[in-house]
């Protein structure tokens, strides 16, 4: 199993809006970044994601699943850009704030860190670990 990161804007695209997908989940369209397009190819189903609230909160707020691998994003007819579809897994007990992360020695080197304009990123499994751990919640 490999581990992500989806950032969404909660005005636009919420944690709530996700629960309310239920088990079919939701198409994660609008990626527009080549390199975020070539990350949801990678992914298989089953692999776990952190669900992040970028804007205001910028904090990890809940686990969310591969329901659907790579496919044509419904929103473009233009060939290039592909999506995968999500389901919300569990909301974190705690929200894990960027600052809280950047805090953190062995996060120093997670693409959230080092590359914060990324919609969606990969998580090291040691990444994963920590930042459930921090945030309260079963990796």
């Amino acid at each position: 199993m490999a581990y992500w990161l989806f950032k969404s804007e909660p005005s636009t695209w919420s944690w709530e809006d996700q629960v309310a997908k239920g088990a079919a989940g939701e198409q994660w369209d609008g990626v527009r970044n080549y390199q975020a397009r070539n990350n949801m190819r990678l992914m298989k189903l089953g692999d776990r994601g952190f669900f992040y609230h970028s804007q205001k909160d910028k904090a990890v707020v809940g686990i969310v699943e591969v329901c659907a691998e790579s496919h044509p994003d419904s929103t473009t007819d233009d060939p290039r850009w592909e999506c995968v579809d999500i389901r919300a897994v569990a909301p974190f007990a705690r929200a894990v704030t960027i600052a809280e992360i950047k805090e953190h020695p062995e996060l120093a080197e997670m693409a959230l860190v080092k590359n914060t304009r990324l919609s969606v990123q990969p998580v090291t499994e040691a990444e994963w670990k920590i930042v459930c751990d921090m945030g309260g919640t079963a990796p």
